[in-house]
């Protein structure tokens, strides 16, 4: 008597099982920069309210990705946080 050595694959129709762990998801929303949007605060580094929110519990800063802030944004957060840091304000 012979054995059947075929084996049988399920095969799921779903997308989602077809993603990588580094492909982009295009079913998630990007969120708009809450820093470029029409009334937005101004970056300064006087604005102690506004760059603690940008800042951890550690004293790091926190990275975009978590915040949704754009490049340029970021940038001119960093540059004005360290020199809050400087001035011994936060």
């Amino acid at each position: 008597m012979k054995r059947n050595n075929k084996k049988k694959h399920k095969k799921s129709n779903n997308s989602i099982s077809k993603l990588s762990l580094f492909q982009k998801n295009e079913g998630k929303f990007s969120k708009k920069c809450p820093l470029s949007a029409k009334n937005a605060p101004i970056v300064d580094y006087k604005n102690i309210g506004l760059l603690k929110k940008y800042v951890s519990e550690n004293g790091k800063i926190v990275s975009s990705k978590i915040t949704s802030v754009s490049f340029n944004k970021q940038r001119k957060l960093t540059r004005e946080i360290k020199r809050a840091k400087i001035l011994g304000l936060l």
